[in-house]
């Protein structure tokens, strides 16, 4: 897997060790240079352009492909805050929602293993480096992981149009918090298994909000809640 941008690049090196580092040749952060357990490749911008699918800065690193936490490590955490994101698809929304969950000190976020966005160089240069600091659980199945997580005195928390307003719900306890789909929303089956559905209140034309924003609101709302 290829990680790139300083932040990303910084945050993985400080705790893990990379197979290879490229540096465009002027680079000269002294920082990231001290991390560096290897030496480098000193390359032209070019070649760090056509290996990059966004701002380098500079700096790539080949690494070891992402490490997932087992979600079985999550279950019997008191108080746990989890968020279970319904087959997103933008990388970039993948990556806002790890920083936002990470600064907020959520417990873990779980994703399917199909037909949803993995944890890529894409995440991890838009979480800013946070995806190394919080677990990231994958799992086959999104509604078999809500049932576990039921059983393990878990309330599921999803996210739709039409629901109660997500400011006066109760966040205390064991929760877990589902944001669906860019575009669909969280699918019928998910949505039967959730115990509340919220619902964000809209003012204007718009109907619905990104992904990321609207997973932000209910982090900050939980968080908020739980420390009443």
């Amino acid at each position: 897997m290829l990680v790139y941008g300083k932040n990303a690049c910084l945050e993985y090196l400080e705790k893990n060790q990379a197979k290879k580092i490229y540096l465009q040749r002027d680079f000269r952060d002294e920082k990231i240079l001290n991390h560096m357990t290897i030496p480098p490749q000193f390359v032209d911008k070019k070649f760090l352009d056509q290996k990059c699918k966004g701002v380098h800065q500079g700096i790539l690193i080949e690494v070891e492909d992402f490490c997932y936490t087992d979600i079985d490590s999550l279950y019997e955490i008191d108080d746990a805050t989890l968020v279970l994101l319904d087959h997103l698809e933008d990388p970039h929304n993948l990556g806002a929602i790890i920083r936002t969950a990470e600064a907020c000190g959520i417990t873990g976020i779980v994703i399917p293993k199909n037909r949803s966005v993995e944890v890529n160089a894409t995440v991890l240069k838009t979480s800013a480096g946070a995806a190394s600091n919080l677990p990231i659980c994958q799992v086959t199945n999104l509604n078999d992981a809500i049932s576990k997580l039921k059983t393990h005195g878990f309330w599921i928390i999803g996210t739709d149009m039409d629901g109660e307003d997500f400011k006066t719900m109760d966040y205390r306890g064991k929760i877990a918090i589902v944001i669906g789909n860019e575009g669909r929303g969280i699918s019928d089956l998910v949505r039967k298994n959730c115990d509340f559905i919220a619902s964000i209140p809209m003012y204007g034309k718009v109907n619905s909000l990104n992904a990321s924003v609207a997973a932000g609101l209910m982090i900050y709302e939980a968080i908020r809640n739980k420390g009443e």
